[in-house]
């Protein structure tokens, strides 16, 4: 699959850019910056789709004082706030300036310094987040295999002495997510009476973390029965599990609106 349009994804990037003049003259941290640098997030992950170090590098960028001691002055904080927008753009120009420079016209291949050019696709590797439902799981897991497709089930790679976080890190290089909201957990706020099923909290952990990396686009939600939808989600739309399999087909539907070719043909 190509990179998104060129001229589109300069437009995107330098848009981001042209906002940090205006950050810089606002309060540290306010509404505004969060929402562009969510924003600059999600459209750097689209821009590079299949090169996950840009938006990991972005990401990086710190916007305060790491060490802050009692004699530390408010304004070094908001120096450090400045420095911040200033390595931002930095990297928002670089990035421009590489689509400008490698990407060809036609918005098919990229080209690299010394290297001939390659064609940017995506993988076929798909992340599944689940949780103790193991027979939502395998079923789900068996539809993507038939879609052509790699499912990627974090317990059945290999750990090779790494901690869980390592793990997570090193196979959440994957063009899409498939997140399992199963009833796993049950919650109350005090009263047993009104407990209500909830996913397992490292579903949630995941779910937030391929929200941030891919994208609202590249995270598909399936939800089973009537579990609890986490509240900073809460009317965004998700796929119910529903007995008559229909959700394959909202699946399939997701996966090619995220540009991943499948043959809607093998989910029936």
């Amino acid at each position: 699959m190509a990179y998104p349009p060129k001229g589109k994804s300069i437009e995107r990037l330098q848009g981001a850019l042209n906002t940090i003049a205006e950050l810089k003259q606002l309060p540290r941290f306010s509404p505004k910056f969060e929402t562009w640098r969510r924003n600059t997030e999600v459209a750097i992950s689209n821009t590079f789709r299949d090169q996950p170090r840009y938006t990991e590098d972005f990401t990086k960028i710190q916007y305060s004082l790491i060490v802050w001691s009692t004699g530390t002055p408010d304004s070094a904080d908001q120096q450090a706030y400045i420095e911040g927008l200033d390595s931002a753009a930095a990297m928002l120009e670089s990035m421009i300036d590489e689509i400008k420079e490698y990407w060809d016209e036609g918005d098919q291949t990229i080209s690299t310094q010394g290297s001939v050019a390659i064609e940017a696709v995506l993988t076929n590797k798909v992340f599944v987040v689940h949780g103790k439902d193991e027979g939502t799981k395998e079923t789900v897991a068996r539809l993507l295999t038939k879609l052509g497709l790699e499912p990627v089930v974090l317990h059945e790679q290999p750990n090779h002495g790494r901690t869980i976080v390592e793990k997570f890190e090193q196979y959440s290089n994957v063009s899409f997510a498939v997140v399992l909201l199963t009833p796993d957990d049950f919650c109350h706020s005090g009263d047993p009476e009104d407990s209500q099923p909830r996913a397992r909290q490292n579903v949630i952990l995941e779910l937030g973390f391929f929200l941030g990396k891919l994208g609202r686009n590249r995270t598909c939600i399936l939800r089973k029965d009537n579990v609890e939808i986490p509240s900073d989600y809460d009317g965004v739309l998700y796929t119910p599990i529903d007995g008559q399999g229909a959700w394959k087909m909202e699946l399939v539907r997701e996966l090619k609106d995220a540009g991943i070719e499948v043959d809607a043909n093998l989910a029936l």
